[in-house]
């Protein structure tokens, strides 16, 4: 009796990522990438955001993209809640980075998934973003990442999935290690 094993199908081309991975290790200059945003003011604490294009592989790339968001706050900071809080989007940044990393990670070891939840929660003392105590930090004091993971493999295969999800995650390197952010006012027109 023989039996055949289904390969895994999570819906990732691990051959076109290694192939990328080997094409920029012989050519480091295209690795480097600009992801860009632009924001616009709409009202009060409501803006809009919206993601076209970037730089990479030495040339603009996917012009054709255009990726919109809403960001306000709760009515409960006398705003009009026209879109998730800035941090909210952030920790949605980051769920996302992971469960991606997890789903990338799970294809190039041959692990079918079958499903992945992933809650985050984020604890501030909004104190500070108030002003009301200056030695009060303004972000996030703590960040929980939990996942749910039905996968054909064992709890120690799909921790292993996690880890190496985290360890090559860009948003949670952001988040983790400082980065050099500059922030400036362009001249009017």
């Amino acid at each position: 009796m023989s039996t055949t094993t289904t390969p895994a199908d999570n819906g990732v081309d691990v051959e076109f990522l290694l192939g990328a991975r080997d094409a920029l290790t012989a050519e480091p200059a295209g690795a480097q990438f600009t992801w860009r945003v632009s924001n616009t003011w709409v009202r009060g604490t409501h803006s809009q955001s919206t993601v076209q294009g970037f730089f990479g592989l030495g040339e603009e790339q996917d012009t054709a993209r255009d990726f919109r968001f809403e960001a306000d706050h709760p009515e409960l900071f006398s705003a009009e809640n026209h879109g998730a809080t800035p941090v909210e989007i952030l920790l949605t940044s980051l769920a996302s980075c992971l469960t991606g990393g997890i789903a990338a990670v799970a294809q190039n070891r041959d692990i079918q998934l079958h499903s992945v939840r992933c809650s985050i929660e984020g604890d501030m003392d909004v104190r500070g973003i108030l002003g009301i105590d200056t030695d009060v930090r303004n972000g996030f004091s703590d960040i929980r990442v939990t996942y749910t993971i039905d996968a054909d493999a064992s709890p120690a295969d799909v921790a292993a999935l996690v880890a190496q999800s985290q360890k090559r995650s860009a948003v949670y390197d952001i988040l983790t290690n400082p980065t050099n952010v500059t922030v400036e006012v362009a001249a009017s027109a």
